[in-house]
């Protein structure tokens, strides 16, 4: 793997505030302990004074020329939908043409649409407006109540706090789990899949649930290497099972197997890249009864066999 490392990120005039600061807790703090370094330029259609949809105003000294140069191409929103200018739409079909990867987010997701890029494809934006995206650009397949939809060299994510996860999803895939875990600590958020729920559930949780469950996944995860059935998880929780898993899902978005499942896929990742453990070893600490295990669920989640894996990342 070698991942990228210059970011050109476009902002529009009325950018969300929260999107600027998305997109910098994951890229900006260069130098930081275990991150690499990112090259992160902003640019604009015309650069100069900019103003968010807080009303507060910033300078962007670079335009889009600046798009010609990066390995990611970062569209953030402003605080409605619309389409690109002339300009910049060639810029971005340029830079895709390039083999850059172009990530958009919320209703910057109309921008790249646009364009025509995401013709055939799947993408997402903000669930609100999922149904005017649809109707917009029939050519494209929206899949809903997403965190966000990775088709290869074109990403969207959904609106609000999405955006973390539609980034922190490029570190790890890009620059693998060992790095993409380092960034989590650093800006103490947690790794989200990109199928979980946009939205909260509309029955939350109880007072108490979300202190147990979480006390449960902390000692879960401590403990992948043991089978970690439902049962043994709602008993630690003081819970029956039913109970559990109802209250579970509230609390995470997914099923207990789901999460287990994938903690066992993240861990893996982490010591295929981190250590020179034969497969066989890898898969017992991960809770697989042999590395046959292991490999067909990896391959089922990420399309290649745990030992390309380990040579593609080192390479």
């Amino acid at each position: 793997m070698t991942g990228f490392s210059s970011i050109a990120v476009y902002v529009p005039d009325r950018v969300h505030t929260s999107s600027l600061g998305q997109v910098t807790d994951v890229f900006g703090d260069a130098g930081a302990p275990g991150l690499p370094t990112f090259d992160l330029v902003s640019c604009t259609d015309r650069p100069g004074r900019l103003t968010t949809d807080l009303g507060m105003s910033f300078t962007v000294g670079e335009g889009l020329d600046r798009l010609a140069e990066a390995d990611l191409l970062v569209v953030l929103p402003s605080e409605r939908p619309h389409e690109p200018s002339d300009a910049l739409a060639a810029a971005i079909v340029a830079a895709h043409r390039r083999g850059a990867i172009v990530a958009s987010q919320c209703v910057a997701s109309y921008t790249v649409a646009a364009t025509g890029l995401l013709d055939g494809l799947c993408a997402t934006t903000h669930w609100r407006f999922v149904d005017d995206f649809a109707a917009r650009y029939p050519a494209i397949e929206v899949v809903p109540r997403v965190l966000y939809v990775d088709e290869g060299q074109l990403l969207t994510g959904a609106g609000g706090g999405a955006g973390i996860d539609l980034y922190a999803h490029l570190v790890r895939r890009e620059h693998g789990s060992t790095v993409a875990n380092a960034v989590a600590r650093h800006i103490v958020a947690p790794y989200r899949d990109g199928g979980r729920a946009q939205f909260a559930p509309t029955s939350a949780p109880v007072d108490g649930d979300e202190e147990q469950v979480s006390a449960v996944l902390t000692w879960a995860t401590a403990n992948l290497h043991r089978p970690l059935p439902v049962s043994e998880l709602a008993r630690r929780a003081l819970m029956s099972t039913r109970t559990f898993s109802r209250r579970f899902r509230a609390v995470t978005g997914t099923t207990p197997h789901a999460w287990v499942l994938h903690q066992r896929l993240i861990r893996s990742e982490e010591l295929l890249e981190s250590t020179t453990l034969p497969i066989e070893e890898v898969a017992r600490r991960v809770g697989y009864a042999n590395a046959t295990v292991l490999r067909e669920q990896f391959i089922r989640r990420r399309g290649i066999p745990p030992r390309l894996y380990r040579h593609a990342f080192r390479r």
